[in-house]
């Protein structure tokens, strides 16, 4: 078998002198650096630890640019977020043992919300590997086994020459829909050993697309063409493909009322007449999903928070495009589409008939006003003062990071994300600390915009040590913290579970003052004040905190 090499780059007398004389002094770090940038990656996250050394000394010799966190979960957070935000590959670089089971929970969360992250962990001595138990520093007796779980692909390298393949291959399995985190390990006598292999150049891991099959989109277009009463639900795989052009586009000639799910906010105009906004904890839209006799499903699993926690039973045939052929029909059976999202509403746009539905708009007016009288009832003026602060505050193409806390339970439903990819919470997976941190990886995308996060006072204690990131790198980013003195949200589903809370106050710092310890300006604020502030904040450069003293609720559930 012949191969034809008229195609192959010629290269110079010079080039090939360096190619045959690389510099002195390099070693499997060096690889590492080399193939990021080759791959076209110009930003890391991380922190160091002994085993990666390496790693970290060859990026002294790198045009890469390094952000690095206190905390492991929270430098994974930050690459997180960098993923979510740019749609690229975010390098995240960790320590053997204790640095690479910290950032799990980061990766847990990067894997719920499809964000491409590429974690580079060191290893044992090669010596060490294999089971034994010979007593090396920060030895487990298999790390993959703890990380396999968590990401789509684990990728391992015991040679340097192994090194640039091992993490191109990471690299296209982070980029190919599904996006998520993948797990390259290297052992540390590999990193710091010397190499005179020729310095890695422009790297190729191009992403497998993922197209629609078809005979399933004729199938589906017959179904939407023909229905009295099509639905679509907007999830996250909208955002992550930048479809949401094309899914408006999709709507607009069917006449079909459209939903986003709270990791899809912002893939569909709030204000737009077909759009029932973000209400899925709510038995009126629950029901008008139901009533649907064709339900588009694009870019969700209607996993528990989609599906008004698992109540949501359709009775319209359902088709469900989706990029993760494990959640294709995981909840209810459906035409399954496994497509990325953006390929698939491409095709289905051309493939449909235009429908006229004078009445669609009306329909969704009903549902909303439904809503907002079941919410009125409730008397939750506060809540609804508070979270119109926020939106007063931000601008529109600021970027938003919300962690597990009262006030973005109420954002998924109730906030006007406004664009598409600006609001962003820890839904995925629901661990606490997420908003911070992944707020600094988000400044560090893109510096002109300011960022927001928020936290309540139990979460923010998570992420505390990155005020000294924020500072350091003097990033633009205003965090609000809501303080309660407690795990808020617990408080309540425990008082009304069992009349009574359990380990749910906390005692909390004078958030103001240790704000202020790190140089980082703060102000406590009130309801009324929140608005100006909060502008004040966002408009100042570098980092500032906004505490905000309040006891916020939750609104009724439905689903009990």
């Amino acid at each position: 078998m012949s191969h034809d090499h008229d195609d192959r780059p010629q290269l110079t007398a010079a080039q090939a002198a360096a190619v045959l004389n690389p510099p002195a002094g390099r070693n499997g770090g060096d690889l590492v650096v080399e193939t990021l940038q080759g791959l076209g990656a110009t930003t890391v996250f991380g922190l160091p630890g002994q085993h990666a050394l390496g790693m970290f000394d060859a990026l002294r010799r790198s045009s890469l640019r390094y952000v690095g966190l206190r905390v492991e979960n929270n430098a994974g957070f930050a690459a997180d977020a960098y993923g979510r935000i740019t749609g690229e590959v975010a390098p995240l670089l960790l320590s053997t043992g204790p640095g690479a089971l910290t950032s799990l929970a980061a990766l847990q969360e990067a894997a719920a919300a499809s964000a491409p992250v590429l974690a580079i962990s060191s290893q044992i001595p090669s010596a060490g590997l294999g089971g034994g138990r010979h007593g090396y520093l920060h030895e487990l007796r298999d790390q993959q086994a703890s990380v396999r779980d968590i990401v789509k692909s684990v990728h391992t390298v015991r040679t340097a020459s192994q090194i640039p393949s091992a993490i191109a291959a990471a690299w296209e399995s982070a980029l190919t829909a599904p996006h998520g985190p993948v797990w390259v390990e290297i052992p540390q006598d590999v990193l710091l050993a010397e190499t005179t292999l020729p310095v890695v150049s422009a790297m190729d891991a191009t992403p497998r697309e993922l197209y629609p099959r078809p005979e399933l989109t004729i199938a589906a277009a017959h179904l939407l063409s023909n229905a009295e009463r099509p639905v679509i639900i907007a999830g996250g795989g909208v955002v992550r493909s930048d479809a949401s052009g094309k899914l408006r586009a999709l709507a607009e000639k069917i006449d079909a009322p459209v939903v986003t799910t709270f990791g899809g906010k912002g893939a569909f105009p709030w204000e737009h007449p077909l759009s029932l906004r973000s209400w899925l904890e709510d038995r009126h839209t629950t029901d008008f999903l139901e009533d649907a006799d064709v339900l588009l499903v694009v870019g969700s699993g209607l996993g528990e928070l989609s599906s008004n926690y698992h109540t949501f039973r359709p009775r319209g045939r359902v088709i469900q495009i989706e990029a993760d052929a494990g959640k294709l029909e995981s909840n209810h059976p459906a035409l399954g589409i496994h497509s990325d999202a953006r390929e698939a509403l491409a095709d289905l746009l051309e493939a449909v008939e235009r429908r006229e539905d004078p009445d669609a708009a009306e329909r969704v007016r009903t549902v909303l006003e439904k809503v907002r009288v079941r919410i009125e009832a409730q008397d939750l003026t506060l809540e609804q003062q508070v979270l119109a602060a926020v939106r007063e505050a931000l601008p529109d193409a600021a970027p938003s990071f919300w962690d597990m806390t009262i006030l973005a339970y109420w954002a998924w439903s109730a906030f006007d994300a406004r664009r598409p990819n600006t609001m962003h919470s820890a839904q995925g997976a629901g661990g606490l600390g997420y908003g911070f941190p992944a707020a600094i990886g988000a400044a560090a995308a893109d510096p002109t915009k300011p960022v927001l996060a928020v936290s309540g006072d139990g979460g923010a204690m998570y992420s505390i040590a990155e005020l000294a990131t924020a500072r350091q790198y003097d990033l633009p980013l205003t965090w609000l913290i809501v303080d309660d003195g407690g795990y808020g949200i617990l408080r309540e589903y425990m008082t009304g579970a069992f009349g009574e809370t359990t380990g749910t106050e906390l005692a909390r710092p004078d958030f103001v003052a240790l704000a202020e310890s790190f140089g980082v300006p703060a102000v406590r604020t009130s309801p009324e004040s929140l608005a100006a502030d909060l502008s004040k904040a966002l408009a100042a450069p570098g980092p500032s905190v906004v505490v905000l003293p309040a006891l916020l609720r939750m609104f009724e559930p439905t689903h009990l």
